[in-house]
Formats: structure tokens, C-alpha cells, sequence
């Protein structure tokens, strides 16, 4: 975990936050240990602003990987719980027992993606 959150650290100069100040970087693991960085990303249309948790996800998926073992997402501005779309997108590429990390300078906490989001949408069910 101390290696994601390093990581996480060294990435947040890259955050694109100039309406809400509030810096969020992500770092995905798949299962075979590589990882993925994403940071949050702001547009003065609020609606196009895409999650940190989304950008790494998405950066994954596009270069192929599908196993993913746990997500970091660290800020220093105050504790970052996925929002529900970001959610909703785990629910899509990773299992129930995914781990999902939110750290601050202060706290680190773990979940599994099955505690924080119960009944996800799934078309086929």
C-alpha cells in the first residue's frame, strides 16, 4: 500500500481542480501488479468533469487490462470517497471483493466494493 500511495503523492501536481481545488489521484492495481495512475479533471461545464477513480479505470481498460486487485484514492484536501458514478464503473471491470482505498495525509481506510456499493445496476440481472 505504501508503494500506491507514493505514487499517488508524486501524481497530484497533475490534478486539474481549478473550480473545486479539491486534488484526487487514483492508482489502479491489477491483479498481476501493474498500475495505473488517474488524476480528477475539472471543466468549467461541471458535467464533463471526470474522477480521478474513472480516468484510471478507463486508462486500463484501453491498454487491454481487465483484472484489476485494488484502487488507491488518495487527496490532500480531505477524504475521497468514490462518487456513485465512479462506483457504478468498478461495478462494471471489478469484483465484489475489490479493494477500494481512501487515504488523506491523515487516514488511510479499506473497503470492499461490495460495502460501498450493495446493489449495483447490472442490465442483466
Amino acid at each position: 500500500m505504501e508503494e500506491l500511495l507514493k505514487l499517488a503523492k508524486e501524481h497530484v501536481k497533475h490534478c486539474y481542480c481549478p473550480y473545486s481545488d479539491f486534488h484526487v489521484v487514483a492508482v489502479l492495481e491489477t491483479i498481476s501488479g501493474k498500475k495505473f495512475v488517474g488524476v480528477n479533471v475539472e471543466n468549467s461545464s461541471y458535467g464533463l468533469t471526470v474522477c480521478a477513480e474513472r480516468v484510471a479505470i478507463f486508462k486500463a481498460i484501453s491498454e487491454g487490462e481487465k483484472n484489476f486487485s485494488k484502487i488507491l484514492i488518495y487527496s490532500p484536501d480531505g477524504t475521497p470517497f468514490p462518487c456513485g458514478a465512479c462506483r457504478q464503473v468498478m461495478a462494471e471491470f471489478c469484483s465484489e471483493d475489490f479493494e477500494v482505498i481512501v487515504a488523506t495525509e491523515n487516514k488511510i481506510l479499506s473497503y470492499t466494493l461490495k460495502k460501498l456499493l450493495p446493489f449495483s445496476f447490472n442490465l442483466n440481472r
